[in-house]
């Protein structure tokens, strides 16, 4: 997995990504503590609400984000957004009123919409080979795990001989050093092939993801993920320490067999989906974390509430680590950051609907009712995945084109059929393919 980072673009891309990743997961600890200290008791409905901020954010900001990004030069862009998120960054040890702190987090979230997307579109220019860009995938999808586990340690390390208000000096250098690893390495930025308003600039993505049948089934999965992931993130510590009794130290053990679950699959899927389809590995991951939720209806004791999270984590890994590839397979290279930014949005939107349903359902009705409720919405979301994600998904596929101009070089190479002409190549929506082709 490890011979991807050979490649000194995309080695300096994944060290920005990591020491960003850094510097996020402190300044979530800071900002924790922060609320704490500016809201004694109702820090919880301070952070909840700048938890929803920010899902606000990635919905709503990517796709516009987006439209701009096609017309800016790929490593400008990041480099800006690195500089924004610094910024504020530097702004929030100053705070002295709650207020403050949610258009921060405003600001901050809307950079990381525009920066993350226009990110992952980037890194499948960078690695053309579909094996090299499949190990670059499973390497993102360890650091994130890696950063939920190190961050916390490296705060909690911290703040044994610093101030909290310090921590935010960590997130500080690791926009700054992310903005000084982009600028050391030259970006391919694909131009835009005709000239588009910023409507269709800001819905291109979106319209791109919904006419594609995978990317369709793409959204579906990634309600099955949001649906196991809220109940983890959003009910660990009331099934540990209010219903078992146990420990804080108990809760950061049950988390971590999550992120342990989770950096397994990851180490095992390049070697995996090189044997196996796309298709059959999501679904197979999805179908554990629908089966893992209705287990949890059983899961009356501590270990058993382990080894489910740990089978959550294998499920969520095999589930949405392969989406990238469905995305670039998907898209054109001047398309890519819209695609791309769909999804962002889309899976974001998933989580702002999971979130508050796996918190009220476990405060109204309790877990068994929780773990119900969550299984069945995860359940309808695989069976309509495998519904319209057809099982016979190629990228090669032969369609017809009947309103082209006979000299329009697109139709080159194709054969004159009645009315129209036929011919095949990877397909995907765009201006020539403004919907899929029905089987022929």
């Amino acid at each position: 997995m490890l011979q991807v980072l050979a490649n000194r673009t995309y080695r300096h891309l994944f060290l920005a990504q990591v020491i960003a990743l850094v510097g996020t997961g402190l300044a979530t600890v800071a900002l924790g503590l922060l609320a704490y200290d500016l809201a004694g008791a109702d820090a919880g409905a301070v952070l909840g609400t700048a938890l929803a901020i920010k899902m606000i954010a990635y919905v709503g900001v990517s796709p516009i984000a987006a439209a701009f990004a096609e017309r800016l030069p790929r490593r400008s862009m990041l480099v800006l957004l690195d500089l924004v998120r610094a910024a504020v960054a530097v702004a929030l040890p100053f705070v002295t009123e709650i207020w403050q702190i949610y258009i921060l987090i405003f600001v901050l979230q809307s950079a990381s919409a525009g920066f993350t997307p226009t990110f992952q579109a980037t890194i499948p220019d960078v690695l053309p080979d579909e094996k090299d860009y499949t190990r670059a995938l499973s390497l993102s999808r360890l650091a994130y795990d890696l950063e939920s586990v190190a961050s916390p340690t490296l705060a909690a390390a911290l703040l044994t001989i610093i101030n909290f208000h310090n921590l935010f000096a960590g997130t500080v250098f690791g926009f700054l050093a992310s903005a000084a690893l982009v600028v050391s390495v030259t970006l391919p930025s694909p131009k835009p092939t005709v000239p588009r308003g910023i409507y269709d600039r800001t819905t291109r993505g979106l319209r791109i993801y919904l006419a594609t049948p995978r990317l369709r089934g793409l959204l579906a999965l990634n309600l099955a993920v949001a649906a196991a992931g809220a109940m983890v993130i959003v009910n660990t510590v009331v099934l540990v320490q209010a219903q078992f009794g146990l420990s804080q130290r108990a809760t950061a053990f049950a988390l971590a067999a999550f992120g342990g679950g989770s950096m397994m699959a990851a180490l095992l899927l390049p070697s995996l989906l090189d044997k196996i389809p796309d298709r059959r590995a999501m679904l197979a991951g999805s179908g554990v974390l629908a089966a893992s939720l209705f287990i949890g209806v059983a899961a009356q004791n501590y270990y058993i509430l382990l080894g489910l999270w740990l089978a959550i984590g294998i499920g969520y890994s095999l589930a949405q680590t392969p989406s990238g590839r469905l995305l670039r397979r998907s898209s054109s290279p001047e398309d890519r950051p819209a695609v791309f930014a769909a999804q962002f949005a889309l899976s974001h939107a998933c989580w702002l609907a999971t979130y508050p349903l796996a918190g009220w359902l476990g405060a109204e009705f309790g877990m068994t009712a929780t773990f119900l409720a969550l299984g069945l919405v995860a359940t309808i979301a695989v069976l309509f995945a495998a519904i319209i994600w057809p099982v016979h998904d190629p990228d090669l596929v032969e369609h017809m084109h009947e309103d082209l101009n006979d000299l329009d070089p697109h139709i080159a190479d194709a054969k004159r059929i009645g009315g129209g002409y036929r011919h095949s190549h990877p397909f995907v929506i765009d201006s020539h393919h403004p919907e899929w082709p029905r089987s022929m």
